[in-house]
């Protein structure tokens, strides 16, 4: 007799390129702004850009939706 397993689900490609899952299971997302116009922003700001920070509570459920096993 065969048991019906439920079906894997799907990570969604697009949202494991954008984020990082912490060991402890925080998620982290980089900033945006860097590819363009950036001789107008001051150094200070350009580097403060390059760092990530966590994803807003708001987004975490919908973000942890689309990654439902973590990352590869």
């Amino acid at each position: 007799m065969k048991k019906n397993k439920k079906m894997k689900l799907k990570t969604h490609r697009g949202a494991a390129k954008r984020f990082k899952i912490t060991s402890t299971g925080k998620l982290l997302r980089w900033r945006s702004g860097k590819r363009h116009f950036t001789g107008t922003k001051r150094p200070r700001r350009m580097r403060a850009l390059l760092n990530k920070v966590a994803v807003n509570k708001a987004d975490v459920n919908n973000v942890s939706l689309a990654l439902p096993y973590g990352l590869p």
